[in-house]
């Protein structure tokens, strides 16, 4: 009897114990994270699963500052859209939109930075950016939004440059090197991930940019201020209680 008494007891607590901790999770605000595909940062694996090491470290912060995450993908478009009207409540991502400025908060601390190059064959010799590119092929990835005065140099009729767009950072390697394009516009860190893959030579290249990544808030985000300095508040305590908070 006293062992079967036990037993009742011990599940007893449990069943106590497990609405308790629902009523906890779901006191929890949760938070719209929206990303695009940029792997290794953000992407969604064969199974449909949200993954990539910024989506990590921004769950782990919101986490930390007493949140939870629901994480989707986007297209660029709809992702900005998104973040000015509220349905996105945060992107991590590059600072500095000037589509968003009007519409956004940005986190004081930086997660990391991502390297804009311009790619080209061993062949080809070392471009001067961007004069040489005046009436050549330049491969870039759809759906990507490079910076301001990227973009206007893509667009100069002087510059006359010819786009091949690509869905892919391995179709863009393979498109340069089958002389698809003279050029390859492209991030560092998802170019060096695609090379491997294929067993590709290092190629060389022209650094252009090195862009940060931080967290952007929409103004439209339930107190959208408050979560932007937890989520400041967040990283500086998990960095100075020793956590690995790296980036590749």
């Amino acid at each position: 009897m006293p062992r079967i008494f036990c037993l009742v007891f011990i599940a007893a607590l449990w069943a106590g114990a497990s609405p308790a901790q629902s009523a906890s999770d779901e006191a929890r605000p949760l938070v719209r994270v929206g990303f695009y595909e940029f792997p290794p940062y953000s992407y969604t694996d064969s199974q449909g699963r949200p993954q990539g090491a910024i989506l990590h470290l921004t769950k782990r912060l919101l986490e930390h500052a007493g949140y939870q995450a629901e994480l989707r993908s986007y297209p660029s478009a709809r992702l900005y859209n998104g973040l000015r009207d509220g349905s996105v409540q945060i992107w991590p991502g590059a600072p500095g939109k000037p589509e968003l400025a009007e519409h956004t908060l940005e986190t004081r601390i930086q997660l990391g930075e991502i390297v804009l190059n311009l790619y080209f064959r061993r062949d080809t010799l070392l471009p001067r950016f961007p004069e040489d590119l005046q009436g050549r092929g330049v491969i870039t990835i759809s759906g990507y939004s490079y910076w301001p005065q990227i973009n206007a140099l893509l667009d100069d009729p002087a510059l006359a440059i010819q786009q091949h767009r690509t869905g892919s950072h391995s179709a863009a390697l393979e498109m340069l090197k089958r002389r698809r394009g003279d050029f390859l516009l492209d991030y560092q860190t998802p170019v060096e991930q695609a090379r491997r893959r294929l067993g590709m030579t290092e190629l060389p290249f022209v650094q252009l940019q090195r862009v940060p990544l931080k967290l952007i808030v929409s103004h439209r985000a339930p107190g959208a201020e408050a979560l932007r300095d937890a989520l400041d508040r967040a990283y500086e305590e998990l960095s100075a209680a020793g956590d690995d908070l790296h980036l590749p």
